[in-house]
């Protein structure tokens, strides 16, 4: 029974990492429904971009983080004005293209400036605690009520507010939002921000448990698909309990199946739920 509390932990910790993730990428997907294969590069800059405000420039973890989340928002504004933007009457491929393109060129500019090592993030909440039989670590506990407050902030903002009320406005009907006066434009600026950061907030709170380096998005932005495509592409509902479907079944198939196939756990669980529930958990709509 412990190893099930603290598999089940461990499970709460991965999929909210995933969660983030396949939020940002949700968000991209329901406002201008393109599946940004660049977003694992944004996840990626984000991790280094914490480790050098950390160890070059001596900043708090926390304010190292929030550099990040500006710095790699501001990268998605500019995906979204120089790449997507023009070509939002271009065939659909186009915007797959380009976002691979973007995704090779951060991989390979972090590969340039920062090397192809892999790198260790400092933390100053390292400390090993135990609480009821679990051990773990005060940086797991973290990701988790980090993950969860990001969350209900991102709920809130979306519901609450007229800039979130216009987001979700767009998302279910462009030329609709256009039409009562929404600038689209910025909204959709708005949200490579938003999506930038969450992907910023993710790995800077994943890297100090896992390590940093240039192709540490690569799988993460899989897992994020079969996440969003799991809960219905465009659903935030469905990317947060995706997420934590993905944790979940990783972390107790690594430890009750294989370590070595938890990775493919995430294609499995894709198949046998679209097999019952084509559209998703949280089908949008028919995009």
């Amino acid at each position: 029974m412990e190893i099930l509390i603290q598999q089940l932990f461990n499970g709460l910790t991965i999929g909210s990492v995933y969660a983030l993730v396949a939020l940002g990428l949700t968000l991209v997907y329901g406002i201008l429904h393109i599946p940004n294969f660049a977003h694992g590069a944004l996840y990626m800059m984000g991790g280094y971009i914490t480790l050098m405000m950390m160890v070059q420039y001596g900043l708090h973890y926390w304010l190292a983080i929030l550099v990040s989340v500006i710095v790699v928002g501001l990268i998605g504004v500019l995906m979204e004005r120089l790449v997507f933007y023009p070509l939002r009457h271009a065939p659909p491929i186009h915007d797959k293209i380009a976002a691979i393109g973007i995704l090779l060129f951060l991989e390979a500019f972090a590969q340039y400036v920062w090397g192809a090592d892999y790198h260790t993030m400092p933390t100053p909440y390292g400390q090993v605690v135990q609480l009821f039989g679990l051990t773990f670590t005060m940086q797991r506990m973290l990701i988790i009520i980090a993950a969860i407050a990001v969350m209900v902030l991102l709920f809130l903002f979306l519901k609450k507010t007229y800039t979130g009320a216009s987001i979700i406005a767009m998302s279910q009907d462009r030329d609709g939002a256009n039409l009562v006066g929404i600038n689209t434009n910025r909204v959709a600026m708005l949200t490579f921000l938003i999506s930038g950061g969450l992907a910023a907030i993710a790995s800077s709170l994943a890297a100090p448990i896992n390590l940093v380096f240039p192709g540490m998005g690569q799988l993460v932005i899989l897992k994020a698909f079969v996440i969003i495509i799991l809960g219905g592409m465009g659903s935030i509902p469905g990317a947060i309990i995706g997420g934590y479907i993905l944790g979940f079944s990783e972390s107790l198939g690594a430890t009750y199946i294989s370590n070595d196939y938890k990775d493919l756990i995430a294609f499995i669980l894709l198949v046998i739920i679209l097999s019952v529930k084509p559209t998703g958990l949280f089908a949008k709509g028919g995009h």
